[in-house]
């Protein structure tokens, strides 16, 4: 097999992303036209579906960016394919996610893929491969939020707005946390490469417990109201109603009962 050949291979799109797009097309023109008995359920498959496809696009940034920083070896690991079983850690890369989605609707930032970083030289590159992440989430968001700050909403029915508010909540704040500047989220990975040595070592055997320690604190009431409140406040800059946000939160979840005033 020639070098050409073999990495076309490794970085054809995969079936397992591709069947999650079409779940994300069939059900987000079943929610746009009503076509489906339950309309939440319909909110749920196309947001979790949706959801996973941003995860998978946050996870490709990454790799494509260090692929042009210097780590080849990102094409062998299968990372360009956008295939999300290829992650080093599938369950805090997409399960996890999903998860929190579904208990609590809230963006969680997943795992991470394996960058070769003695590959990479320079420390701006490092920088860009770790931003490169969030900065997907944050144009996933920018698509989600164009038709409320367009002004583009004539004609789009009620559920689709909802779904798309909802989608672009956790988009923000997924974008929002794992921009936070601490070890074992992408942020951290921003500002490290620009730390001494010396803060680094010290900091080091922390990073495992960053991501748990800044879920912890969501917990804390104080935090958790301060944190909403300015995602909240930053969607209604985009143009984006929190109503539209509560009734997508509230339809995804079509398991539970709705208010009349999200009922579409």
């Amino acid at each position: 097999m020639s070098t050409t050949t073999h990495r076309h291979d490794e970085r054809r799109i995969s079936p397992v992303f591709l069947a999650i797009l079409a779940v994300m097309a069939v059900t987000g023109w079943a929610v746009w036209t009503g076509f489906a008995t339950s309309t939440g359920l319909a909110v749920f498959l196309f947001v979790t579906s949706a959801w996973i496809v941003s995860l998978c696009l946050h996870e490709y940034a990454h790799a494509r960016t260090a692929l042009h920083g210097g780590d080849i070896t990102v094409g062998a690991r299968g990372y360009l394919t956008l295939n999300p079983l290829a992650y080093t850690h599938a369950v805090l890369s997409i399960v996890l996610p999903v998860l929190f989605v579904m208990l609590g609707g809230i963006g969680l930032p997943g795992g991470a893929v394996f960058i070769d970083r003695s590959r990479v030289h320079g420390r701006w590159k490092h920088s860009l491969i770790s931003a490169a992440g969030p900065l997907a989430n944050v144009l996933f968001a920018i698509a989600c939020t164009a038709p409320f700050w367009l002004h583009a909403l004539d004609g789009v029915p009620r559920a689709f707005q909802y779904a798309l508010a909802f989608l672009a909540f956790l988009q923000i704040t997924a974008a929002l946390l794992n921009l936070l500047p601490v070890p074992g989220l992408d942020g951290y990975g921003v500002v490290e490469p620009w730390l001494s040595y010396r803060i680094k070592r010290q900091i080091e055997p922390y990073a495992p417990y960053g991501f748990f320690v800044v879920i912890a604190l969501l917990f804390i009431p104080a935090l958790n109201n301060a944190f909403f409140d300015g995602i909240d406040a930053l969607m209604q800059t985009l143009g984006v109603p929190e109503l539209s946000r509560y009734c997508g939160s509230t339809l995804y979840r079509f398991w539970e009962s709705a208010p009349d005033f999200c009922e579409v």
